[in-house]
């Protein structure tokens, strides 16, 4: 199956979850405890690059590498993020 297939199945799947309850459910079913915590910390990168906090502070902060925020920043510059 392409990747492209198996991300608009996922993409389907969250959009019918009705509940923030659902989604966490679905989202700690499908993922493991360590993906779910990595993909809330990014999330709380963009969020914190959205606010202007400086790159380095971020990484200090959150205790990851400066390439895992210079990824959110560059995806954040694509345009992407626009509702975080």
């Amino acid at each position: 199956m392409a990747k492209t297939t198996q991300i608009k199945q996922l993409t389907e799947a969250v959009s019918r979850l009705e509940s923030p309850g659902e989604v966490v459910e679905f989202l700690r079913g499908i993922l493991t405890p360590k993906e779910l915590t990595e993909i809330a910390q990014r999330l709380e990168i963009v969020k914190m690059l959205k606010k202007g906090v400086p790159q380095r502070k971020i990484s200090e902060d959150l205790g990851v590498g400066i390439a895992t925020v210079t990824r959110g920043s560059k995806e954040l510059k694509k345009g992407r993020f626009k509702n975080v």
